[in-house]
């Protein structure tokens, strides 16, 4: 673990240090595409169950959230800046932040916002947040489309319940029990090919 948290520390740093002037650049696109903050902050479930606030930049109209939690195909709501990033999840970026700041790993399960937390089942729960989530992992890189897939669905929230969430916990927990520090270099270096090649 110890290995772990200095790998996304080293990593997570450099990162923002390298980065800055390319999110700087993106932030002042993000702003100037549609009112609004830069960033979108929201509530999600840490390792142990510890909640936190995100990092992204905002991709939607300032009142997306009240209109539902879930993206769902060509979602109105996303701006056009928005779609830029979503397709090239250069707003997941910021969540450097959250890596250095010890909330999130480089690689990790993917945080779920409270009331999705609350349907895993207490035993996945457990393993589940036994470790930090993380920017990426298997289930961001195989279920890359979600949108697309929840699209298509007559019932999204229904659909990501039922078929898209046990999925990803699959993947999860898998994670959980055998991860290690090479593993998570394969997962950084299949998520950086898997977004050049979309």
């Amino acid at each position: 673990m110890c290995v772990k948290r200095l790998f996304d520390l080293v990593a997570g740093g450099c990162g923002l240090l390298l980065l800055s002037p390319f999110l700087l650049a993106i932030a002042l696109w993000v702003r100037l595409d549609s009112p609004g903050p830069v960033f979108f902050r929201q509530v999600r479930v840490g390792r142990g169950g510890v909640e936190f606030r995100i990092h992204k930049f905002r991709t939607m109209c300032v009142d997306a959230e009240a209109r539902g939690q879930l993206t769902v195909g060509a979602d109105a709501r996303v701006t056009r800046a928005g779609r830029v990033l979503r397709k090239t999840k250069l707003d997941e970026l910021p969540q450097l932040l959250d890596v250095v700041l010890g909330d999130m790993s480089l690689v990790g399960p993917r945080p779920e916002v409270p009331r999705y937390v609350a349907q895993y089942p207490a035993d996945v729960r457990e393993r589940v947040l036994s470790v930090r989530p993380g920017i990426t992992d298997w289930a961001s890189i195989r279920m890359i489309d979600e949108n697309d897939i929840l699209a298509g669905a007559d019932d999204p929230e229904r659909a990501y319940l039922e078929r898209v969430l046990p999925e990803k916990l699959d993947y999860y927990q898998r994670y959980a029990a055998t991860h290690t520090l090479c593993e998570d270099v394969r997962i950084l270096f299949a998520t950086i090919i898997k977004i050049v090649t979309r």
